[in-house]
């Protein structure tokens, strides 16, 4: 493996944390260098965690999929002063995009390089939103067809709004729509032991999440990354005193990320979250799924379902039965901070973009934002891409910036027969002069006839022409699905590659040991994008 970076233009966001003075002290507590991490370590050391709740719990979510013996060391660190560098993303069939193991990847280096800088235990952390309830986002994998990425659809229904955790496939129908996902991979050496492993995860697990999490542990052992589901019982009842606080101060939260994201705007960016005043911030687990809560005339309600509770009701629910309350993406990431010791959360540009809005917020609680960390964007060069790239003259930063269909286009005008065009074209216009002599001779009751006439002439000069480039594009198929390939591996539909396929379709290619190779790269969290030629 060979690796490069290249700095993308187009997110300013991520432009502006990393060059914008002004744009870090107005949005965030801490900038994102070696002072930080030492002012942040000085802080959390005031601060008090329930540490041996917290450490069992994740102990016992995680011993299902397998503890690993580094894993063990750190579940004892977090029970005496470590800190953790954390990062999480909803749970996707065969683990979704790349970019949730892009994630994981960033969470564990920044954990080793800040452990060995701090000399402190400094812990991995995954943190699954199995709260997520918008099944659509994860029940689909793409597959590559002829430079083409291909939506294959788990076709099983889910009538309520279910979170992740709670909706329970059918293993049969998983298993068989598995299968038919790794036929469209293509059959390699590694393709009968991936799919043996992958099924048998899917048959030995229920829901989306645990689904997701049996495959990243899989990944991770060696590397001890802790994994807690959002959405996990026992995590609910460390929550229980936070969800109290955050219900009293609903309102002030809310009013400090509706300001918040005016000034935000004011900055120049889009509305990240369209924060409403009335918003509650929360979701209640009903009946009939994960619902949002306002607050209207005092009272939390979801008119949509008859929800109405009084502050003091709320207070109960969160005293009482935890697991019936559930944080949106403004209030999971303070109850983040609140029950882990979070020395930096590695976020992707939209993350950034809503934690943005959660200064005033997070302080609401005596406590700072952690440090941010940008996780790292990774492009993966399979080695037909970089012959493609070799053969075209392109470079991969062309294909990242939706270069190749200019290009494409390019070379298609270099093959054209100019002489055929311009005999094509002298014979279309001769016609239509003809036909201006001959229109000037008939009546007004053949005029029409004449005029269909030269009009059906016209549709048979432009059915030659398609037929022609039709001719050519033939002639050059093999050249011209290099520029198809590139764009359908690397730019798909205008998003970035790890924004799409599952690292599964690289692994059928390159092997199992994938993850663990690119855990060995010399990258650097420099907020440039990592490109890697397999």
């Amino acid at each position: 493996m060979e690796i490069e970076s290249i700095a993308l233009k187009g997110n300013k966001v991520l432009q502006s944390y990393f060059e914008d003075q002004q744009f870090i002290h107005t949005f965030f507590d801490y900038e994102n260098n070696e002072t930080s991490y030492k002012e942040r370590l000085k802080e959390l050391k005031m601060r008090s965690f329930q540490r041996e709740k917290l450490s069992a719990t994740i102990r016992s979510f995680m011993e299902p999929f397998g503890i690993s013996e580094q894993a063990e060391v750190h579940l004892t660190e977090m029970k005496e002063n470590g800190v953790v560098v954390i990062g999480g993303q909803q749970a996707g069939i065969l683990t979704g995009p790349l970019y949730s193991v892009h994630k994981a990847i960033t969470v564990i280096l920044l954990a080793k390089q800040k452990r060995k800088e701090l000399g402190v235990p400094v812990i991995p952390v995954f943190w699954v939103a199995g709260e997520d309830h918008d099944l659509a986002e994860i029940n689909h994998v793409y597959t590559e067809l002829n430079g083409k990425a291909i939506k294959q659809q788990y076709e099983e229904k889910f009538v309520l709004k279910w979170m992740a955790s709670d909706a329970e496939y059918d293993q049969q129908q998983m298993t068989t729509y598995l299968q038919e996902v790794f036929k469209k991979f293509g059959e390699t050496e590694y393709t009968k032991d991936l799919l043996q492993d992958v099924l048998f995860a899917a048959q030995q697990e229920k829901t989306f999440t645990q689904f997701f999490v049996r495959l990243m542990n899989g990944f991770f052992q060696e590397e001890g990354l802790l994994f807690i589901d959002s959405a996990y019982k026992t995590l609910r009842q460390i929550e229980s005193p936070y969800f109290r606080q955050m219900i009293e101060g609903a309102a002030a939260i809310s009013s400090s990320i509706v300001q918040k994201e005016e000034e935000y705007c004011n900055f120049g960016f889009s509305q990240p979250l369209y924060a409403e005043e009335a918003a509650a911030n929360l979701f209640y687990v009903h009946e009939t799924g994960r619902v949002l809560l306002s607050i209207k005339d005092g009272k939390f309600v979801n008119e949509q379902i008859g929800f109405r509770k009084t502050e003091k009701e709320m207070l109960e629910i969160a005293q009482n039965e935890p697991w019936l309350l559930s944080n949106n993406v403004a209030t999971r990431p303070i109850m983040q901070d609140l029950i882990f010791p979070v020395l930096s959360f590695v976020g992707g540009p939209g993350e950034i973009a809503y934690w943005a809005l959660l200064k005033e917020a997070f302080h609401h609680f005596d406590i700072k934002m952690p440090i941010i960390t940008p996780r790292m964007s990774i492009t993966l060069i399979t080695s037909k891409a970089t012959q493609a790239l070799s053969d075209v003259s392109l470079t991969v930063e062309d294909v990242l910036q939706g270069r190749v269909a200019e290009e494409r286009d390019r070379f298609i005008e270099t093959l054209k027969n100019e002489r055929f065009d311009k005999m094509v074209q002298k014979m279309e216009k001769d016609l239509e002069e003809q036909y201006k002599i001959l229109t000037s001779e008939v009546s007004d009751g053949l005029l029409p006839i004449v005029e269909k006439n030269l009009d059906y002439h016209k549709k048979q000069f432009e059915f030659l022409r398609n037929k022609a480039e039709d001719e050519l594009l033939r002639k050059h198929e093999t050249a011209l699905r290099k520029y198809q390939l590139l764009d359908g591996q690397l730019y798909v539909d205008g998003s970035l590659q790890e924004r799409i396929y599952t690292p599964y379709s690289f692994m059928n290619t390159y092997g199992p040991d994938l993850i663990k190779n690119l855990l060995q790269l010399p990258f650097e969290m420099n907020g440039k994008h990592q490109i890697v030629y397999l």
